[in-house]
């Protein structure tokens, strides 16, 4: 499948090195594609700048959003949230009509620095703001509520754990599930919420998945849901 990932962070890193081990053609998206690859030394996260690590990866392609998102037949919004919706307007709501869009991006607030907070939350979210935004691409959320690397690869941490899924779209959540299944996610461990309003709640996940991530000094770690039953009454 033409896949276009939108983001050239570690997260679009990393799912865009998943999706092209699986043999998908994948084409990631930037606002300048000079400046990307221009870049040098080593990220926030100690992993080398994308130029360096685009040069070791030949079976990715990169492109402007807009030429992404024209290539992609599905896309990943992997950009950072709080400029979301401005590089998804720069991809082109022509350029998306009708296609899937995986949402995994977190409306993280660093103004004030850390712990960030949340730049919408309670009654609104950012999946719900990118679907009303882009009211013909079928936008499903997914994978944000951990870390990029667990993301595609459920098995760094031990055990059954979980991993949400939320969208208006039937057959589109359906087809999400099908590609979390071939990242290693257990079909029974994937959680479908409901419509897209489910996203104000896992993207209100990550202010205590920060805390968490603090503790413990590593993010290498999920939430799973455990089900009981009722007491009988």
């Amino acid at each position: 499948m033409k896949i276009a990932v939108l983001g050239t962070g570690v997260v679009g890193q990393t799912i865009a090195e998943k999706l092209a081990a699986l043999e998908h053609d994948v084409t990631m998206g930037t606002r300048d594609v000079k400046k990307a690859l221009a870049t040098t030394g080593k990220d926030m996260f100690g992993r080398p700048a994308f130029g360096e690590w685009y040069s070791g990866h030949a079976n990715i392609k990169i492109a402007t959003f807009a030429d992404a998102a024209i290539f992609g037949e599905f896309i990943v919004n992997a950009t950072n949230g709080m400029g979301s919706l401005n590089a998804l307007e720069q991809a082109g709501k022509e350029n998306m009509k009708n296609k899937i869009l995986l949402d995994v991006s977190n409306p993280l607030d660093f103004s004030k620095g850390m712990p960030p907070s949340l730049s919408v939350s309670n009654t609104d979210s950012l999946g719900e703001q990118i679907q009303r935004a882009f009211p013909e691409t079928k936008v499903v959320k997914s994978l944000q509520t951990m870390n990029a690397y667990l993301m595609v690869n459920p098995s760094l941490v031990p055990g059954d754990h979980t991993v949400f899924l939320g969208g208006n779209d039937t057959e589109a959540k359906l087809k999400i599930r099908g590609l979390l299944i071939t990242f290693g996610w257990k079909d029974e461990n994937i959680l479908d919420l409901g419509d897209i309003t489910t996203a104000r709640g896992t993207e209100q996940m990550l202010p205590i998945w920060v805390r968490i991530m603090t503790t413990l000094q590593h993010p290498f770690f999920n939430f799973r849901i455990v089900v009981g039953q009722p007491p009988q009454v």
